[in-house]
């Protein structure tokens, strides 16, 4: 029997197929339309779960009946309603109209489409308190919106509708509620990973591999189980895999999300890998918004940034934000290390990644702790805004350590890239600075170069690190003064020893040596003599031909 993995796989590719035979394909709405399905039939089998699990007399008949769905459509108005209040305050409640059995038993209708577009936004409406996210300006997200439209023939539509809905009934997500994060985070990464493209560079769209994000998150937290109502935050969240990674590694249940992104796509696929992860108290949290410009998380009386105990970001690195840059400007005490001119030429080459690691820093309590992707150019600067931050998180002792990660190891960018992680309680003595370019294994994905790492990889880099260890060619434990003195350079292969390998060998074959490498200079010197006279003998022609 094909296991659940693999069934939620085959299910992803049959939505996508079908959106192909619409015309949807590679449309820039397939995502919507993908994301949304995907996650109706998730949580219409997560209530009838949820149902089942209720203590309560009533919830008897859900778990007894061969068919939930059926059994929860034929329980009386009041026997519903005392079965909602049984249910965990955070469940979507679902009536039975809103059931996948009651949408399949009407999907001959020819006004299908309407009443398919009809459930998912009534759906929504319903539950808009707990499962919406909202703007800067408090406008609430729904959850769903209708998908029917997408497809231009409205004469198609129906028949469209009734072909998402019939690759979901004979699926079952019932097997895979006990199955944990890893689970979740594979298939959620296997259900956006054509939606995430780096898009020309553009704001959100980097999608940060597991393996980094598992990095960030262990380096972080380690083994630290005395926690207890963590925040943490992520300034440019994107789809959410820096969030989740550390809400696993601190325990779903002692922290609450908090995120922000500008990107109206990275706002909905976070929305989905919160509810696939079961952390729908901190949908509230997730605004949609520029956060440099206007950052909606602020203090209890709202005249500062709220501080939190961990924060993760990986920015985008260069972008055009020469419209909002003065805003930014006029703040200096956000931007303490300054922001980025207006180049005359190639604005999108604005360095925005520099904002981003200066609101990180302000954004962490005085215990707090935080990593940032930046690229690696950025931890050998010399001058500018760069080299101020190098010299305020070092002077101030709050960068703790860097990992430089193997080129293309993000598929969407060439650009190699490192993590700062940051302490703001500035209580350690030394940096850890490792070199990770030489580990991984190179491959091809959907056409890219791609770097990988391996399981291997992931735990030499955490356990070096941890255990502050110096290893050779690969990582070095230094003081802030060695740093100083190196100019401020976080780059570990600047602190490496040089090695001068001594090699006894005979004078028989030391002399031979010596005579090969006189032969090989002689023949040099005379190649070079004879280019000379070549150049000489052909500036005497040009001057007899003028």
């Amino acid at each position: 029997m094909m296991d659940i993995k693999k069934e939620t796989i085959r299910l992803i590719d049959d939505l996508k197929a079908t959106c192909q035979s619409y015309g949807l394909g590679n449309d820039g709405n397939e995502y919507k339309i993908i994301t949304q399905i995907f996650l109706y039939k998730f949580l219409n089998d997560k209530f009838g779960y949820e149902l089942k699990r209720a203590k309560s007399r009533i919830a008897d008949k859900i778990r007894n009946a061969d068919q939930w769905e059926k059994a929860y459509t034929e329980l009386t108005d009041n026997e519903r309603q005392l079965l909602m209040i049984a249910l965990p305050p955070e469940s979507l409640k679902l009536q039975p109209q809103h059931l996948l059995s009651t949408l399949w038993n009407q999907s001959s209708r020819g006004d299908f489409d309407i009443i398919f577009d009809a459930t998912m936004t009534d759906i929504a409406e319903q539950n808009l308190d707990i499962f919406s996210t909202q703007t800067t300006q408090n406008t609430k997200i729904p959850l769903f919106e209708k998908l029917t439209p997408y497809v231009t023939d409205s004469d198609q539509r129906p028949a469209f509708a009734r072909a998402l809905v019939d690759k979901l009934v004979n699926f079952s997500f019932e097997k895979a509620f006990s199955s944990g994060y890893d689970f979740f985070a594979a298939i959620f990464e296997y259900l956006i990973k054509d939606y995430n493209t780096a898009g020309g560079g553009k704001y959100a769209e980097y999608y940060t591999p597991h393996a980094i994000a598992t990095i960030m998150a262990r380096l972080l937290v380690g083994n630290d189980e005395n926690l207890h109502n963590i925040e943490i935050y992520d300034p440019s969240a994107g789809t959410g895999t820096l969030l989740i990674a550390l809400a696993h590694q601190i325990g779903n249940s002692k922290c609450t999300i908090f995120a922000q992104d500008i990107s109206q796509r990275s706002n909905k696929m976070l929305k989905l890998n919160l509810l696939l992860n079961g952390l729908v108290t901190s949908l509230d949290n997730a605004i949609q918004g520029d956060t440099l410009v206007a950052p909606y998380h602020k203090n209890d009386i709202g005249t500062a940034l709220r501080q939190f105990d961990y924060v993760v970001s990986n920015p985008p690195f260069k972008m055009d934000f020469s419209d909002t840059r003065e805003k930014l400007a006029a703040q200096p005490a956000r931007f303490w290390a300054g922001v980025p001119r207006v180049p005359a030429k190639k604005k999108e080459s604005m360095a925005i990644y520099t904002c981003f690691i200066q609101h990180v820093i302000n954004s962490l309590k005085d215990t707090g702790k935080g990593a940032i992707v930046i690229p690696t150019g950025f931890i050998t600067a010399k001058s500018g805004i760069e080299n101020k931050i190098l010299k305020h998180i070092v002077d101030k002792k709050i960068v703790y350590g860097v990992v430089s990660m193997p080129s293309n190891v993000f598929a969407n960018t060439g650009t190699n890239v490192s993590v700062l992680f940051f302490d703001k309680s500035a209580k350690r003595d030394s940096v850890v600075l490792i070199d990770a370019s030489k580990l991984g294994e190179k491959t091809k994905i959907d056409g890219n170069q791609k770097t990988v790492l391996h399981d291997e990889d992931v735990e030499k880099i955490i356990s070096s690190f941890n255990n502050a260890e110096a290893i050779d060619d690969f990582s070095v434990v230094v003081s802030y003064d060695e740093i100083k003195e190196k100019n401020y350079s976080l780059s570990a292969g600047q602190y490496f020893d040089i090695k001068i390998e001594y090699v006894d060998i005979t004078e028989e074959k030391f002399n031979k040596r010596m005579a090969d490498y006189r032969k090989t200079l002689t023949e040099q010197f005379a190649e070079s003599h004879k280019l000379e006279n070549e150049i000489m003998r052909q500036l005497d022609s040009l001057k007899f031909n003028e």
